[in-house]
């Protein structure tokens, strides 16, 4: 073996490899490029505008506008990706009932700062993980329960905001043959 392949077998070292690795990744794959289904996307977006319409007429009439963002974000997933796993029941409505749950509790126990915030997203996002519940809208809804600090009193358009997304979603979707809504409950 000469000396110049001994420096080549020397640089070959196992961290450089890992290295290699971890910023190949960064790359992504090839991407496949899927026919755009519009009749499927104009579909969506009546739904999402019936939905939207209704969570806003609440939202308004509650005092509470501050809830249109995170359950806006859910009418996206509901319809657009009606078939996604977060995008279910369990997920949707478990998700909100956790996530606001605990921003608000959070909230009247510590009040608000920014390390509260980022530490309420740090556990919503852990019991959402462990009961199976990730639905990243409803954490959403965790932290506008606390940077506006809302009160309890948030809870009641929340809950009748997610049931009722959930409920026009099963109504729509199913109208249309190649649509389902939901693909599961639990």
């Amino acid at each position: 073996m000469n000396t110049l392949q001994k420096s080549n077998d020397n640089i070959k070292n196992p961290s450089l490899e890992r290295l290699n690795v971890y910023f190949n990744k960064m790359k992504g794959e090839a991407r496949k490029e899927s026919k755009f289904d519009y009749l499927d996307s104009i579909i969506s977006v009546v739904g999402v505008f019936l939905a939207v319409t209704i969570i806003c007429i609440l939202a308004f009439s509650s005092n509470y506008s501050m809830v249109i963002g995170p359950l806006g974000a859910s009418s996206i997933l509901v319809f657009a990706a009606h078939n996604g796993p977060l995008s279910q029941p369990r997920q949707v409505i478990g998700g909100y009932i956790l996530s606001t749950v605990t921003g608000i509790l959070i909230w009247s126990i510590f009040g608000k700062s920014l390390f509260i915030i980022i530490i309420t997203l740090v556990i919503v996002l852990i019991l959402m993980a462990l009961t199976k519940t990730i639905h990243p809208p409803a954490a959403a809804s965790a932290l506008v329960a606390i940077n506006f600090e809302t009160g309890w009193g948030y809870l009641i358009p929340v809950l009748l905001g997610i049931f009722l997304l959930v409920f026009v979603s099963m109504l729509y979707n199913n109208l249309f043959p190649k649509r389902q809504y939901p693909k599961y409950w639990l």
